[in-house]
This record gives structure tokens, C-alpha cells and sequence, in this order.
């Protein structure tokens, strides 16, 4: 019997995540790609699986431990099995390195606990070194008594646990103070460090940091019956960012059509050409494509705001919006100037799988310079899609429609691709986003210029 280390893989740009929860227990027979653990940032979480199969001789990790890539997860048991694979080993940190900042702009951040539905950080009140309690995936000094079950539950709500006042053995925290904790800052009874420290720094009255009245609190069983469901961890951790986005950046959105008939055409004929080899273009391949030219053309759309300056991108990142039965994730297509329609159609498809199977990692869904979100598939005219952080715009798709489009002497079928650009105005202008969105008809009306 050989013992076989299992070694934490990449994880993307990730410094660490946290362990959230052990899926084996010691004398377990685990298969190859078999889920070990799950582990979370404050992005997304994800399973760990094993490389190899075995028996589970010894669990190297417990509930609330920080890992990386290369940290050691099981040791198994097996047969002829080759040696796992060695760690990668991680740099070693400089002496007085500050805390390392992770700028991903397509996936929710983790929520943090609100008052008056605005976007709210606890304020760090110890010295500067120190990490903020509240963060849910940093090891903060001084821990608050409680169980990793209590830890995760808090995680999940945004509940900066140093604040909550437990009632257990000795003070520990349980399910009830979090949960109590939680009513009270949403009912505006009780305003967390963060909520306080906004509301002074913008002038805010009773809701907190914009002064906002209350969130109303009603007994809607007074009026029927009633089901309450938990949201899902993803929507959790995307509410905060969302929220964020849409408060904090000055958003325009500009509505315009695209004429398509022919490269739907092309389309067509390109998947029945295609077909034994099952692959399936999609027009948002094409509009992966029309993108990166329009970026290109543009690249002010391809930036992101740094204080006072701009970063303007090198590199063509696409993200595109996918719909999960657990809610919106974003995946993103890398270098898709480098890639052809074949490519990014197979690339999106895997992509896609991995997202409604939950398996998505977090490096695949970060980096992106500029996204978009497609509602083709299900209808729809126009709508403002929220612009994903720190992105300067996003694009909103909807179901393409024959219309009558006058050519000059006859009003003629036309198959019309609504288009909906939001963009920061604090970077992009008016007549910027106007050109974008006609440069992006012109390239879908006539996919030649894509060469050009």
C-alpha cells in the first residue's frame, strides 16, 4: 500500500480560502475526482476533488483553516499508485509586505451585514496589521467563541461576528445571537461599526450612509399565507456588490439595434456545415468577437478607474452571464482576441456546464475587462444591466426580432438585435458610448470588419 498526498490545486488568483467544509472522514474509500473538501473566498466557494484514489489514511485540514495551492488535504491509501503530484511552492512573503488586495471584477464580492440596504465595511479598530472581524475569509486576531458551523452560518449572512453578543457556555456564539444580531440590524435597531462609521462619514441620518428611512419591516403573514426561502449562497454574496454598483457608479445606458440577418444566416449554415462535429455556434460567440474589435476601436471601454487615473487594458477578457439554477454567475473567455468563433463557442460551452454544475473555480471567473448579458435565449427588448466592478461598461442583449427596416426605396425584413451599453460616465461620455454602440451594429451588420 503506497500513501499518497493530496495537495490543494490552482485556485486562481487567490492568496488563500478558507475551509468550509470536510467531505471524507478517515477510512473512507475515495474515488479519482471524487469532492475532498469545499473550501471558500469571498468570491466563490468550490470542492476540492483528489487526484487519486484511496483510502483516506489522514485528514491534514480542518473546518476554518486557511489553504492554498500546494497546502496538503488527505493522505490516502492506494495501490500502484503514482507519486501525487509535489506542491507548487508559493513565494515566500516579504518581511513587511502590506496585505495583499485581490481586484476581481466579474464575481460578487461576499456580503457584509447592512443596515437600510446600503453597502457597508466594518471599520477595523485595531491597529493597522490587524484584519477586519468582519472579513469572511480572513483569519482575524482575538477570534470571537465560536464553532465553525457558527463561523460558516456567519460567513453566509454577512455578520461581523466580533460585534454579536453570544449567550452560550462562557459567551460563546450560537445560530440564535447571529440570527438575532441579524434581525436587529435589518429592523434599524442595532447599526454595525461599518454602518456607523459611513453614516458619519457621508452626514447620513436614519439610513445609514445615504440617509435612507428605515427598510419598512412588515408581518406580511397578517395578509395570507406565506413561504419564506433562504436565498442562495451566490445571490448572498452578489446582492452586496450589486447593491454597490448600482449606488456608486454613475450609470447611462444607451438602447440601439443591430442589424443581424445576415450574420444569422452565416450562422446557420456554419452549425449545419459543423454538425457531425458537435460544436454549436452561438450569435454570442459572434458578439465575443464584435466586442474585442469594438474594445479595440475604444479603449476607454477596455479600462478601469484607479483614483484619479486610468488603467487601460491590454488584454481582452470577456465575461458573459450565465444563468444557474443557484443564480447568475460569470464566467470569463481569456484572451478572446487570440481565439476564433470555433474556440470561444467550444470555451463557453465547457464554461457554462461547469457553472450550472457548480464547479466553476475561481480563476475562471476572474480578470474580465468587460462583460456581457445575454437574455437572447428568453425574450425581452431592452433592459440596463448593472455594470460589474471595476469595469467601465457592460453590454444587455436581448432576443432578436424580424422588423421592418426601410432600405431607401421599400421597408424590408430585417432580423434586429436589440442592444443595451451601460456605461461610466465618469470615464465614457455621451457621444463615446454612441459611436461604441454604432461601430458594434456596424461590425454585426457586416462581420468583414472584423479584419479590418
Amino acid at each position: 500500500m503506497a500513501s499518497i498526498d493530496i495537495f490543494v490545486p490552482d485556485i486562481g488568483d487567490f492568496d488563500e480560502v478558507t475551509v468550509i467544509e470536510l467531505m471524507v472522514k478517515v477510512g473512507d474509500t475515495v474515488k479519482a475526482d471524487q469532492s475532498l473538501i469545499t473550501v471558500e473566498s469571498d468570491k466563490a466557494s468550490m470542492e476540492i476533488p483528489s487526484s487519486h484514489a484511496g483510502v483516506v489514511k489522514e485528514i491534514k485540514v480542518k473546518l476554518g483553516d486557511k489553504v492554498k495551492q500546494g497546502s496538503p488535504v488527505v493522505v490516502l491509501e492506494g495501490e500502484g499508485a503514482g507519486a501525487a503530484p509535489a506542491p507548487v511552492a508559493a513565494p515566500a512573503p516579504a518581511a513587511a509586505a502590506a496585505p495583499a488586495t485581490v481586484s476581481v471584477p466579474n464575481v460578487p464580492a461576499a456580503p457584509v451585514a447592512i443596515a437600510q440596504a446600503a453597502p457597508v465595511s466594518v471599520a477595523a479598530s485595531a491597529p493597522a496589521a490587524a484584519v477586519p472581524a468582519h472579513e469572511p475569509t480572513a483569519l482575524a486576531l482575538n477570534l470571537p467563541h465560536a464553532s465553525p458551523s457558527v463561523r460558516k452560518f456567519a460567513r453566509e449572512l454577512g455578520v461581523p461576528l466580533n460585534e454579536v453578543k453570544g449567550s452560550g457556555l462562557k459567551g460563546r456564539i450560537t445560530d440564535a445571537d447571529v440570527q438575532a444580531f441579524t434581525r436587529s440590524v435589518m429592523s434599524g435597531a442595532v447599526q454595525t461599526v461599518a454602518g456607523a462609521a459611513q453614516n458619519k462619514a457621508t452626514g447620513g441620518g436614519d439610513g445609514a450612509g445615504l440617509g435612507l428611512i428605515p427598510w419598512p419591516k412588515v408581518d406580511f403573514a397578517k395578509f395570507g399565507p406565506i413561504e419564506r426561502k433562504e436565498l442562495s449562497r451566490i445571490k448572498k454574496i452578489s446582492g452586496a456588490n450589486l447593491l454597490r454598483n448600482a449606488i456608486m457608479i454613475p450609470a447611462v445606458t444607451n438602447h440601439d439595434d443591430a442589424d443581424i440577418t445576415d450574420l444569422e444566416a452565416f450562422r446557420v449554415s456554419t452549425n449545419k456545415e459543423n454538425e457531425k462535429s458537435g460544436v454549436k455556434v452561438t450569435m454570442l460567440a459572434f458578439l465575443i468577437k464584435a466586442c474585442v474589435a469594438a474594445l479595440k476601436k475604444f479603449p476607454e471601454f477596455n479600462s478601469s478607474l484607479d483614483g484619479d487615473a486610468l488603467i487601460y487594458k491590454q488584454f481582452y477578457h470577456i465575461g458573459f452571464a450565465a444563468d444557474t439554477p443557484n443564480g447568475l454567475m460569470v464566467p470569463v473567455i481569456k484572451d478572446a482576441d487570440k481565439k476564433g468563433i470555433m474556440q470561444i463557442s467550444v470555451e463557453m460551452g465547457e464554461l457554462a456546464k461547469k457553472a450550472r454544475d457548480g464547479k466553476l473555480s475561481p480563476a475562471e471567473m476572474t480578470g474580465a475587462s468587460f462583460t456581457i448579458s445575454s437574455l437572447g435565449g428568453i425574450g425581452g427588448r431592452y433592459f440596463t444591466p448593472i455594470i460589474n466592478a471595476p469595469e467601465v461598461a457592460i453590454l444587455g442583449v436581448c432576443k432578436s426580432s424580424m422588423q421592418p427596416v426601410w432600405d431607401g426605396k421599400a421597408f424590408v425584413p430585417r432580423l434586429m438585435l436589440p442592444l443595451s451599453l451601460t456605461w461610466d460616465h465618469r470615464v465614457i461620455d455621451g457621444a463615446a458610448a454612441a459611436r461604441f454602440n454604432v461601430y458594434l451594429g456596424q461590425i454585426l451588420g457586416d462581420f468583414r470588419r472584423v479584419l479590418l
